[in-house]
């Protein structure tokens, strides 16, 4: 074997390998080969801070597989991704296989096309040590981080918390933005909108030129209207353009998957590495909106073929942020002219985005006529209302593509056509409607608006962005989810043919879909950080250390000079922090419970956020409830607080029978009889009504009858054939036996044919096989029967809903 060319990824290796062809073998490594230890530091502090690295359990078989290779080779090529992190996993590489680090040759390349893979092998260059130390102080930085302040978290706060340099701002950003929502005061205001008739014979819209802001000045306002003339006073027409976005950087191509695709940043970046390893697109990771001219021209030449010569327009874009590393490129297709490429429908989807993003950033600007025309009132003068309209003349680009936004525009303030208006010109009112609106809250981020404000701050690299949103959700200190609005009264008052009409209606408002909100304990770390770490929790600190980085990659500054002048001051607070710092349990007084008048409060407790009713001193033990999903404790009240001690409770009668709610050891729900039904997510046991249980127990009895199809006495116990899931079967001393198929029916099946299975039976499958010894299960919670029987006593006298079974 003549070459070994060694890449991260298996994937990658098969593409690569198809352009080399023979004399070239192509191996991956699989990701890093070696690692800081689990269990230990790491990091030798006196020695220069020397990272210990150690091969990785789960690629010693890797290694000595490629160190064979290696053996074998002639030559060795490192061929793994441009950027710090490959840069370093080819080092280790080579350090692994014993090459000499000085010598063997670097390839990049920042796409898998036969023509960028034959010029890297016509180029190779060496490793950059310069970039393998800007990886290596991030990795070392992180470790001493994560491994000082965890303890720190343990002793002061809770047992199993971690904290990372850059997750520890993210959360930051979530926790600020949701304590800005809880303080935000919401004010109502009037919108008022006039629809309209001109010459042109077509309605059109204009919004006042002020809001309004009660109810009282909108109905005074509708007043002056009755007897007004209206009459068109200017009309403004203005010719604009809009430009095409350039093409995708890794944090823009996250947030526009999730905008328009409903991707996670997780799942855009899986779904980009294997579209970039397939040869399809250039390089995921790249803050760089830098299109080489070779693309440039292609796209130009694709542009031209689909839709003509005048919609091209060639056009190289410079990348905003300071930090961009312009020598990479834009993530754009390797090949312009396949608008379609992929694999499975997520593949395909984001390659499509790909493309026309890139094509459309090569394309003239859309030509577009704004008009503006002001509307006078006779009747007053201290408003006017406002009709705006825009028109597209040429769309250009906008044949292809446009960018979505972060939040979706009120349907009121788009801007459509407008009909042919004239100065002058006097239009009949078909009516005026005053709405009444509320002022929203700041938005919850969503992971793509976390991106795009962690790169605004200069907090992470496009490599880290998507590990960090994962981290902060897998540590528990964030949850991203949907969560349901709630009503709202709202007014309006229309005035029509010289009418005025007032109406109260209801709204849902404040659902979130896929918003990120920080959890009870990701609250109290982050307050704690705050407090204690002020430069680790401090925005532009953690952006000056992502810009010394850049400056390792650059070889400007010493690794080891920059982790000592950072570990000083940090490993200082950390002992004091220690020593000093007084334990949190994000304890919050809620008041007193008014039937034993004993202290409620809410806190974090050794299984997660929760409620404590009384003290450890008092005579009677205290009680605890577990907050429910949704609900936090700095915005809990003491009225929802009793509410999660009001299980198990009697829901009402059932053919003469209590039927309780509880909550049990894995989910919540209702006990009747013998009987154990479980709720459906959309009922909740503190709500739910008889009416809503009944067709539960109904199909649940229903199935228990159905189940049984006949049993037998044998030696005292019961053989019973029964229904299952996968067919019928038959039951006997704890044990079930499956029932010959091409035999009998199961319904005909006599008590010796039930011996008869039951006895050719292979004992050793199932009765007479020992299982290897488990741990024993906590029991389940049981529910209390002394509560049971306190709440079927505090019903006694009270009127309690009784239903029969429909006949």
């Amino acid at each position: 074997m003549k070459n070994l060319v060694i890449v991260e990824s298996p994937a990658k290796s098969a593409t690569i390998k198809k352009f080399l062809g023979e004399g070239f073998e192509v191996k991956a490594s699989f990701g890093h080969v070696v690692d800081l230890p689990q269990k230990e530091l790491g990091v030798d502090v006196k020695n220069n801070f020397e990272p210990k690295y150690v091969i990785s359990p789960d690629k010693t078989r890797v290694v000595a597989e490629l160190k064979a290779l290696a053996k074998k080779a002639d030559k060795v090529w490192i061929a793994t991704d441009e950027d710090r992190e490959w840069e370093a996993i080819g080092r280790h590489v080579a350090n692994a296989l014993g090459l000499d680090v000085k010598k063997t040759a670097r390839i990049v390349f920042h796409e898998i096309t036969k023509e960028a893979i034959d010029k890297a092998v016509q180029n190779p260059r060496t490793l950059d040590m310069n970039l393998v130390d800007a990886q290596q102080a991030r990795r070392i930085l992180d470790r001493l981080v994560g491994f000082e302040l965890s303890p720190v978290l343990w002793k002061k706060i809770k047992m199993g918390l971690s904290a990372g340099r850059v997750q520890s701002v993210a959360v930051r950003l979530i926790v600020e933005r949701e304590r800005e929502i809880q303080k935000f005061e919401s004010a109502s205001f009037f919108k008022v909108i006039g629809n309209f008739i001109g010459d042109a014979k077509k309605e059109f819209k204009a919004e006042l030129s002020k809001d309004l802001p009660n109810a009282d000045e909108a109905k005074k306002f509708l007043e002056s209207c009755k007897d007004a003339t209206y009459t068109i006073e200017n009309v403004e027409v203005k010719p604009g353009k809009k430009s095409p976005s350039a093409p995708f950087t890794t944090s823009t191509i996250q947030q526009e998957a999730s905008r328009k695709l409903g991707f996670s940043v997780a799942r855009t970046m899986q779904v980009a590495q294997k579209l970039y390893e397939w040869g399809f697109i250039t390089y995921m990771r790249t803050d760089s909106v830098n299109m080489s001219e070779f693309a440039v021209k292609a796209a130009q030449d694709e542009i031209t073929k689909r839709y003509g010569k005048d919609y091209s327009k060639p056009t190289q874009y410079v990348t905003k942020s300071k930090w961009s590393q312009e020598a990479h490129e834009c993530i754009r297709p390797t090949h312009m002219e396949n608008n379609m490429a992929g694999g499975d429908a997520s593949e395909k989807k984001l390659y499509e985005l790909i493309w026309k993003r890139a094509i459309a950033s090569q394309m003239a600007r859309a030509e577009v006529e704004k008009t503006k025309a002001t509307i006078s009132i006779s009747t007053n003068n201290k408003f006017n209302f406002i009709a705006s309209g825009e028109v597209i003349k040429f769309e250009w680009f906008l044949k292809v593509y446009l960018e979505s936004k972060d939040e979706e525009e009120d349907e009121e303030d788009q801007e459509g056509m407008l009909p042919k208006l004239t100065k002058g010109e006097i239009l009949t009112m078909q009516q005026i409607l005053a709405g009444e609106r509320f002022k929203n809250h700041p938005p919850r981020y969503t992971e793509a608006s976390l991106v795009k404000k962690l790169e605004e701050l200069g907090i992470g690299r496009p490599s880290t962005y998507a590990p960090t949103i994962s981290t902060v959700q897998k540590r528990g200190y964030v949850v991203k989810e949907d969560r349901n609005g709630s009503e709202r009264s709202y007014q309006e008052m229309i005035l029509r043919l010289g009418v005025i009409e007032a109406e109260t209606k209801k709204q849902n408002t404040g659902a979130e879909k896929q918003k990120l909100f920080p959890t009870d304990i990701g609250m109290v770390v982050n307050d704690f950080l705050v407090a204690n770490f002020k430069d680790i929790l401090d925005y532009n600190f953690t952006a000056s250390v992502e810009q010394e980085f850049d400056e390792i990659a650059e070889g400007s500054f010493k690794r080891t000079e920059m982790i000592k002048r950072f570990y000083g001051p940090f490993h200082a607070e950390v002992a004091k922090t220690i020593e000093f710092a007084e334990k949190q349990t994000g304890e919050k007084v809620l008041g007193i419970d008014p039937k034993t008048w004993k202290n409620v409060v809410a806190r974090i407790g050794r299984f997660g956020p929760m409620v404590q009713v009384g003290t450890a001193q008092d005579e009677e033990k205290p009680k605890f409830a577990s907050l429910r999903p949704g609900q936090s404790i700095e915005s809990l009240t003491l009225e929802d607080a009793m509410a999660l001690f009001a299980l198990p409770r009697i829901i009402g009668e059932y053919e003469g029978e209590w039927v309780t709610a509880a909550v049990g050891k894995f989910w919540p729900y209702l006990k009747y009889k013998t009987f154990f039904v479980s709720l459906p997510k959309t009922l909740d046991p503190y709500t739910v009504t008889i009416e809503e249980w009944i067709p539960l127990i109904e199909k649940k009895i229903d199935t228990e009858k159905n189940k049984y199809i006949k049993e037998f006495d044998h030696k005292g116990k019961k053989i019973e054939v029964l229904n299952g899931l996968y067919g019928a079967y038959i039951k006997y001393d704890g044990t079930n036996f499956k029932i010959p198929k091409g035999g009998k029916d199961a319904t005909d099946l006599t008590k010796n044919e039930c011996i008869e299975i039951i006895d050719k039976w292979p004992t050793s499958r199932y009765t007479n096989k020992k299982a290897p010894a488990k741990e024993a299960k906590k029991p389940a919670k049981k529910v209390d029967a002394k509560k049971v029987g306190k709440a079927v006593k505090s019903l006694e006298g009270k009127p309690v809903k009784k239903v029969s079974k429909k006949k």
